[in-house]
C-alpha cells in the first residue's frame, strides 16, 4: 500500500511533517471499515502528513488512522469495536494468571512446575491473540525503522513473554539464582496484565478521541435532508438535497431550514443564523438579501433562488476548514516531534542499561530484578501522551470555535492569535455594514446632476463593490437608461476606469483623480462637507474633464463600538486603513474612537502599513473583507477576514468571521490563550510524566523503599496518562469564549 506524504498547502507551509519519515513500500496492517463512504481518505491523529484511502495504521507512530472527513452517519469506530471484544474475552483469563502468579504456591505446593504450564495454558490466549494488534505494530515499526510507542509495548511483551515460555519449557538453562519460590520465575501475569491494561487505555483513548469530531457531526448534521422545489408551472415538490441545482427556485416555510445559500426573490422573514455565526438575534431577510443553508427560517415564508449548492455552500466549506484546521500541526508540536524522534532510542538504552545494571550489580536475584525493571521501563515510556498533547488541544479548540462563528485555517493561526497586540482593520464591511446606501449626487459647471449620475452607474455596472452597487440601485431607482461600458478596469483600492459611449470615464477618489491629472478642487469644499458627514465621496471624470462627484453613507455596524471597546480593554491597539478619504475616515474613527487613520491608502499601501508595524516589534492582525485587503492580509502575522467578504480576502486570511463581527476577534483571542495554555499543560504533563516514571520504573527508589515498580503498574500508568491528556484538551469544547 502507498502511504501519500502530501506536501501542505500554503497554510501549512514551514510545519514540520512529525518525528520520522514516511517509508514508502511497506503496508500497515488494516482495520476493516465495511461501512467507509467510497473514497475517503484517512489519516493519522497525530501526523496528518499521511494520508491514504484505506484504514490502517501509522507508518511513524502505529496509531490507528481515521477518517480526514467524518461521516455524519458513522458507525462505531470498528478498531474500538475489536479492541473491546478482545478484552472482553481475555480478561478472565488475565485476572486467573494474576491470582496464580500471587497466590498459586499454595495451591500447587510441591507442584510449581505444573503452575507454570497453567499460567502459560491460561496466557497464551491473551498474549497471541488479544495482543497481536499490539505486536503487529511493534514488528511494522521495526521493519519500517520509526521505532514508537508500539516498539516499547511489543518489546516490553515479548521479552515477558518469551522469557516465561523458555523458562517453563526449558528451566534447566537458567542459573539457580533465577529461581523464586522452588521454580524459575515466570512472568506470564506481567505479559498478560500489560496486554489487557494496555487494549483498556486503547479503549478509553479511541473513546475520547471520537469526541474530538463531534464538532464536524454537529455541522453536518445541521443541513436539512430535503428541500421544496418551485416547479416552472408554480407546483412544488419535495426533493433531497442534492437534487438541487444552481438557479432552482425553493420554498421555505416557516420552522424549516434554508436549504442551501441563495437570495430571497420574494417573501420577508427573520433568520435565525446562531449555529452558524453564533449570533443569537435573528435577522430579517428581504427580497435581494442573501441567506445561507442551514439556518432556520422562524417566521415568514420566502422564495429563494439557489446560488451555491453542494461543496459550495458556506456551510461545506466550514466543515472543510475546520476539519483541515484539525489536521494541521501546531508550531509548539515541534518541540514534541524532536524529543519523540530520539526518545524510543534512548528509553531502549535506559531499558539495557536497566538490565545489566541491576544484572551485574544488583541483590539476588540480580539479573530477575534487572528483567523486570527493564521491561517496567519499556512500558512505562510509551510516548503516546506526548505525541497527542497538542492534536488533542487543537481538535478540541477548532470545533470549539467554529460553533462560534470563527474559523481558524490552521494550528499555527490558533497559537499567534494570541499574540497580536496590533489591529488593523479596513472601514468599509468591517467597520461598517457593507451595504452603503446613495447619499447625493453633485454636478460640476456645465453639467447635470442626472447624467452624472447616469454616467457614473453605467461604468459601476462592471463591479463587485458595495459602493458601485448603491450607485446602480439609485440610477435604476430614478429610471435613469444606463449604457453598457465599452472597457471597464478595476484601479484597486482608488476606484475604476472605463469607457461609456466611447468616451473615457474615471470614477474614485483623490488619488485617481490626480493619476488621471484631473483638476478636483472645483468640488473641494462640497466633498468635504459630505465627508465630514461620514460619506464617501467619489469624484467623476470624462475625456480628462471633471463632471461632479456621487456620495456614499455607510451605517457603522451596531456591533463595531462594543467589539472595538473590547478589543482594547484587552490592551491592543486599533488602527484604521481605508480607501476612502482622510476626512471620511477621520469622521468614522472620531465616532469609534480610533485614534491612529490613514485615509486613501492603496493595497501596497495596506501592506507596507503592515510591515512598518511588525518592524517596530508589533504583533499585527490585519481584518478586512476585500480583494484589495488580501496582499495584507496574508502579511499580517494573522489575517482576519469577514465571512460577508471576497473569496479573494477568505482565502489570503489565517482566520475568517463568519458573520464578520468584529466581537468575535475578542472571543478567538481568548480561546488561542485557552488553547495554548491547554497545550502547554498537556505537553507538561507527558514531559512530567516520563521524566518521573522512567527513574521509577527503573527502581531509582529501591535503595529508599525496598519497592520496585511493577510492569503491571507501568502499564495502567502508561495508558492513564493517554487518557489525561484527551481528557485535558476536551475541556476546551466547553471553554468560555
Amino acid at each position: 500500500m502507498k502511504h501519500e506524504v502530501h506536501a501542505h498547502s500554503h497554510e501549512h507551509s514551514g510545519r514540520e511533517p512529525g518525528n520520522g519519515h514516511c517509508h514508502h513500500g511497506h503496508a500497515a496492517p488494516q482495520a476493516t471499515a465495511p461501512d467507509a463512504p467510497a473514497g475517503t481518505i484517512y489519516t493519522c491523529p497525530m501526523h496528518p502528513e499521511i494520508r491514504q484511502p484505506a484504514p490502517g495504521n501509522c507508518p511513524i507512530c502505529g496509531m490507528s488512522l481515521e477518517p480526514v472527513m467524518p461521516a455524519l452517519e458513522d458507525d462505531e469506530n470498528p478498531e474500538l469495536a475489536d479492541f473491546r471484544r478482545r478484552f472482553r474475552w481475555t480478561l478472565p483469563l488475565t485476572v486467573a494468571v494474576a491470582v496464580l502468579a500471587m497466590a498459586g504456591h499454595r495451591l500447587f505446593d510441591g507442584g510449581l512446575a505444573s503452575q507454570s504450564w497453567i499460567e502459560l495454558a491460561l496466557s497464551t490466549p491473551v498474549v497471541l491473540w488479544a495482543g497481536w494488534p499490539f505486536l503487529v505494530r511493534a514488528i511494522a515499526s521495526l521493519r519500517q525503522r520509526s521505532p514508537n510507542m508500539w516498539t516499547l509495548i511489543g518489546t516490553g511483551v515479548s521479552a515477558a513473554y518469551g522469557y516465561s515460555v523458555l523458562a517453563t519449557v526449558a528451566p534447566g538453562l537458567f542459573p539457580a539464582t533465577f529461581e523464586m519460590h522452588g521454580r524459575i520465575g515466570v512472568y506470564y501475569e506481567a505479559a498478560a496484565v500489560i496486554v489487557s491494561l494496555t487494549l483498556l487505555g486503547q479503549i478509553l483513548e479511541l473513546r475520547a478521541r471520537s469526541q474530538t469530531s463531534a464538532a464536524i457531526k454537529s455541522l453536518l448534521g445541521l443541513a436539512p435532508r430535503t428541500a421544496r422545489r418551485v416547479r416552472a408551472d408554480g407546483s412544488e415538490e419535495d426533493v433531497e438535497l442534492s437534487h438541487v441545482h444552481v438557479g432552482d427556485q425553493l420554498r421555505v416555510r416557516p420552522g424549516e431550514k434554508v436549504p442551501v445559500d441563495g437570495v430571497v426573490i420574494e417573501g420577508e422573514s427573520a433568520i435565525d443564523e446562531s449555529m452558524l455565526t453564533g449570533e443569537p438575534l435573528p435577522v430579517t431577510k428581504r427580497a435581494g438579501d442573501k441567506v445561507i443553508g442551514a439556518t432556520i427560517n422562524t417566521s415568514g415564508s420566502l422564495m429563494i433562488r439557489s446560488e451555491r449548492v453542494g461543496a459550495q455552500t458556506m456551510l461545506s466549506q466550514i466543515v472543510q476548514m475546520v476539519a483541515s484546521a484539525q489536521r494541521s500541526r501546531a508550531p509548539m508540536q515541534r518541540l514534541a516531534d524532536v524529543v519523540a524522534g530520539y526518545f524510543v532510542s534512548a528509553v531502549v538504552l535506559v531499558a539495557m542499561v536497566t538490565l545489566f545494571g541491576w544484572g551485574l550489580f544488583g541483590p539476588e536475584p540480580s539479573w530477575v530484578y534487572g528483567f523486570v525493571n527493564a521491561v517496567a521501563v519499556l512500558i512505562i515510556a510509551c510516548p503516546c501522551a506526548l505525541g497527542l498533547a497538542t492534536p488533542m488541544s487543537i481538535m478540541a479548540a477548532t470545533g470549539r470555535a467554529a460553533t462560534q462563528g470563527v474559523l481558524f485555517r490552521d494550528a499555527a493561526a490558533i497559537e499567534a492569535m494570541r499574540k497580536v497586540d496590533t489591529l488593523i482593520v479596513d472601514k468599509t464591511g468591517t467597520l461598517t455594514e457593507g451595504k452603503p446606501a446613495f447619499d447625493r449626487v453633485a454636478a460640476a459647471t456645465g453639467f447635470e446632476e442626472q447624467e452624472v449620475l447616469r454616467i457614473a452607474a453605467s461604468l459601476d455596472q462592471g463591479s463587485e463593490h458595495p459602493l458601485a452597487h448603491a450607485i446602480v440601485a439609485e440610477a435604476r431607482k430614478r429610471a435613469l437608461g444606463l449604457d453598457k461600458p465599452d472597457a471597464f478596469e478595476s484601479a484597486s483600492g482608488i476606484g475604476v476606469r472605463g469607457s461609456v459611449q466611447g468616451r473615457p470615464i474615471a470614477l474614485g477618489n483623490t488619488a485617481l483623480m490626480e493619476s488621471e491629472g484631473i483638476d478636483w478642487t472645483p468640488l473641494q469644499h462640497t466633498a468635504e462637507e459630505l465627508r465630514q458627514e461620514g460619506a464617501s465621496v467619489m469624484y467623476l471624470a470624462q475625456a480628462g474633464r471633471l463632471m461632479g462627484l456621487v456620495a456614499v453613507s455607510d451605517p457603522i455596524k451596531a456591533t463595531t463600538p462594543e467589539a472595538l471597546a473590547t478589543l482594547r480593554e484587552a490592551g491592543i491597539r486599533v488602527v484604521m486603513a481605508t480607501g476612502d478619504g482622510e476626512t471620511t475616515a477621520r469622521a468614522v474613527a472620531a465616532r469609534l474612537g480610533i485614534e491612529e487613520v490613514h485615509g486613501e491608502v492603496k493595497p501596497q499601501d495596506k501592506l507596507a502599513l503592515v510591515e512598518r508595524l511588525q518592524h517596530e516589534g508589533r504583533v499585527v492582525a490585519m481584518a478586512g473583507d476585500g480583494i484589495n485587503d488580501a496582499p495584507a492580509l496574508a502579511k499580517a502575522d494573522v489575517g482576519i477576514a469577514m465571512g460577508t467578504g471576497t473569496d479573494v480576502a477568505i482565502n489570503s486570511a489565517h482566520l475568517t468571521l463568519i458573520k464578520g463581527d468584529l466581537r468575535a476577534i475578542a472571543r478567538s483571542r481568548l480561546l488561542s490563550l485557552q488553547t495554548v495554555r491547554n497545550m502547554r499543560q498537556n505537553l507538561g504533563f507527558a514531559f512530567v510524566y516520563n521524566a518521573l516514571g522512567i527513574p521509577l520504573a527503573a527502581g531509582a527508589l529501591y535503595p529508599l523503599t525496598g519497592q520496585l515498580l511493577s510492569p503491571m503498574i507501568a502499564a495502567l500508568a502508561m495508558s492513564l496518562s493517554s487518557v489525561s491528556v484527551i481528557a485535558n484538551a476536551l475541556r476546551l469544547r466547553g471553554a468560555r469564549a
